[in-house]
Formats: C-alpha cells, structure tokens, sequence
C-alpha cells in the first residue's frame, strides 16, 4: 500500500515548509527544521489559527551576516566578567566567518574552521575557546531571532575537541628571580603578584584597589571564574609590593596596575611577558604557568592540598591533585604515622610468639 503524501507539506533541500490557504491566497511558510513532523506540527498550528478566524503571523527571518550577529554579540558580551578574553575571540571568528550569510553556516564549515586552527599551530583549548564563544554567539542570535533553528541545530552538532590539560610547568626558584629581574617596570609587579598569589591573568590585570585589604590582609576577589567569593592572603611580599612608591595610586584610576598614558587597566601583557621570557632564557612557558608555579611551591612547601585548592579557587580538590606527586614526603609521612599508632600492639604480639 502506498504511502500516504502529506498535503500542504513540502521540502526544500533538508528544510521542511508548509503550505496553507488563508481569505483565498495561498501562503507558504519555513520550519527553519530538516523533521517533517515540526511540519506537521506548524500546519496544524496555522489550520487551528485560521479554523478561530485568526491571521496567522509569519514571522520571517532576514538574510543576516555573521558580522552583523557579531556587533550585538559585541555589545551583549561587554556586559560578561569574561569581555577582555572574548572579544578577542570575536574579532578572529569575525575574520573568518563575516562575510557568510548565517544561513550558510553548516557543520562542514565549522568543523573545517577546527581543522584549519590545528594546522596553524593552535591547541585543542584554543580551537575549543573558539567555538564556544562560536556556538554561544550562534545561541544569541537564535534568541535575537536573527537566524532559523536549523542553523542553530547544525552548529551545535559540532563537537569540541579532546583536551589535554595534564600539563604541569612551573619554575625554580633560581627562574623566578631571573624572571622577576628580566621584567619591564610595569610588568615585574604583575608577575611577582602572579607568583605570591596564585591568581589568575584577568582577575591580576582586573585588580582594583577596594579589592586590597592591607588592614586585614587578604586581597577579596568577589566574583572568581567559577562565581565563587575567594580571598588571598596577603604575604609580606605582596605588602611590600602594594606600599612602594613606584606602585602609583591614582584618584581617577581604580585599578592597581594600569598604563599610566591611557589610564586604563592593560588588555593584555602577552608581549612583553615573552621579552622578559626571552631574556631569562626561559622556555616552554606561558603566563599561566605562574599560576603552576605558585602551587607547586606551596605543595613542596608541605601545604596541603585543600588549602591549596582553596588559594587556587578549584571548586573540587580534582584540579589541584595534579601537584599531588610534589609532596611524596607528605605520603611517605602519611604511612609512617601508623608506626607510632601501632607499635605497641605489634611488639606485643611479637614478644608473645617469640616467648
């Protein structure tokens, strides 16, 4: 038995449309969807609306840019604590993606975009940092209705890449000092705070003076990356550094660090931390292993790794046990406590089987 054609619905390519009559003119309407049963769906939506004597409203979506998408998400993203890193990542997904219509976004394309980032050198966390700042852009103007669910669909088809984030580099102690001494004047209070406290990059470049609490000791960092309150505490180094005079503190400037010619915090400081990389003659090393470098030392210290975890602001002790085999005297001494817990049991017993 033949089956039976569905009447009013069509497909174009993989989009599935309708058809309906509405005061004797034929109407024609997209899913924006590749499943005839959104079809079905819709038509019996608009037969119901025109059965209640109501005008269907057909809503259309103009042919918008991802350019176009991408200065609302422009506008949108200043409003995010993660704008100093994204809008990075717009501008290169702008570079590649602005020309095209976002209807011709496909799975295809994207996924050509990961494979081209690779061979140029970029990590899976990059090419990952890439696309998520993709696909919620994509989510947006989904939101914004300047683009069709299938559009949306096929983007978020494409998957992220496999990271590998068991890299652990930190530096000596002899290396941080040939650090610190190879940096430029602004950039050398940067990274000695970066080594006494374990931030991050954005939340350092970020810092403001209502954050440091010299009477009390500790630096407050309200909001963190994962949305937690975290406070450091303040070493005699960091104390030093907040006090001396070549650190100026401006009434019209509320950050710690900023360029004293434009009077705004630094977007980034990747050129100068590679100069000063360069002349310590240090390699294999990113601004991010400071952070590295400050567990590190704190575990080979003897400091535990919950407290550790909690300087570093890991929600979970997971992240942090990744500096766990840099304490193997701690484990050593874990095991050598039941010396004393059981000594007197087992000499016991001993004398009893050799009596």
């Amino acid at each position: 038995m033949a089956k039976r054609k569905d009447t009013g619905i069509f497909q174009r390519g993989s989009t599935w449309h309708i058809r309906f009559t509405v005061n004797g003119m034929q109407k024609r309407e997209s899913t924006h969807s590749n499943k005839r049963e959104d079809a079905r769906l819709l038509l019996g939506k608009r037969l119901t609306e025109i059965a209640e004597g109501k005008e269907p409203e057909i809503k259309k979506i103009k042919n918008h840019t991802f350019e176009e998408l991408s200065i609302e998400y422009y506008k949108w993203s200043q409003m995010q604590r993660s704008f100093n890193s994204k809008r990075i990542f717009i501008k290169q997904l702008v570079e590649v993606f602005g020309h095209l219509q976002l209807r011709q976004l496909s799975t295809r394309i994207v996924e050509q975009f990961q494979t081209d980032r690779l061979s140029k050198g970029n990590k899976p966390a990059t090419a990952n940092r890439l696309l998520a700042t993709l696909k919620h852009s994509i989510h947006k103007g989904y939101q914004w209705e300047m683009l069709s669910e299938e559009t949306l669909k096929r983007v978020r088809q494409v998957k992220f890449l496999e990271e590998n984030n068991k890299r652990l580099r930190y530096l000596s102690i002899e290396e941080c000092n040939s650090l610190i001494n190879a940096c430029d004047d602004h950039l050398k209070p940067i990274v000695v705070t970066a080594l006494n406290t374990g931030m991050r990059r954005g939340e350092i470049l970020n810092l403001k003076w209502e954050q440091v609490d010299l009477k009390h000791g500790f630096i407050l960092l309200a909001i963190t990356k994962n949305g937690d309150r975290r406070e450091i505490p303040i070493n005699r180094t960091m104390q030093a550094l907040f006090l001396d005079k070549n650190l100026i503190r401006r009434l019209d400037v509320p950050f710690v660090f900023y360029d004293s010619i434009r009077g705004k915090p630094y977007l980034d400081v990747k050129r100068s931390f590679h100069t000063a990389l360069r002349r310590a003659k240090i390699n294999d090393f990113h601004f991010h292993d400071l952070r590295h470098t400050f567990a590190s030392h704190l575990v080979m210290a003897g400091i535990d790794l919950t407290s550790v975890s909690k300087l570093l602001g890991h929600k979970t002790l997971t992240m942090t046990l990744r500096y766990a085999h840099l304490a193997p005297d701690h484990l050593s001494n874990a095991v050598n406590v039941l010396d004393s817990t059981f000594k007197s049991t087992i000499s016991t017993k001993l004398a009893q089987v050799n009596g």
